[in-house]
């Protein structure tokens, strides 16, 4: 199978607002099936729609965006490399919040690349394969 790409929430968040040209043209270059979120982006792409009122327009952006893409579940093979992953990180000294180390323990446990605008990934490249977009 050829490379997946798991997108970070501040990845889709620029996808939503459809500004970023070069974004989505590099997105459309991918083929369907590609291109994966976790369940835990799911999360945090709902809290902010509730957040603000879900507005139409962010609504609406997030349907065109969950067509184009499946939402991989939280499962027991994450839930391990989350425990392993933590604990070998935090052993270096280094600490993400929650949610993102669980994405990052996500994308690592089904060997998906991490698409990110969140530099602070960089630190994790041992284990994390990364990509910002």
């Amino acid at each position: 199978m050829s490379q997946r790409y798991m997108l970070d929430t501040n990845v889709v968040s620029h996808i939503m607002q459809g500004r970023d040209v070069d974004l989505l043209a590099r997105l459309i270059q991918l083929p369907v099936g590609q291109v994966v979120m976790s369940s835990i982006t799911l999360a945090e792409l709902e809290y902010g729609l509730h957040r603000k009122g879900q507005p139409i327009r962010l609504k609406k952006a997030m349907t065109q965006v969950l067509l184009h893409m499946d939402v991989l579940p939280w499962d027991e093979q994450v839930a391990r490399c989350y425990g392993e992953l933590c604990s070998t990180l935090e052993a270096k000294g280094i600490n993400f919040s929650d949610l993102d180390m669980m994405i990052a323990a996500h994308a690592v446990a089904v060997d998906a690349t991490l698409v990110s605008r969140d530099r602070a990934f960089t630190q994790a490249t041992d284990r994390l394969k990364l990509e910002v977009w």
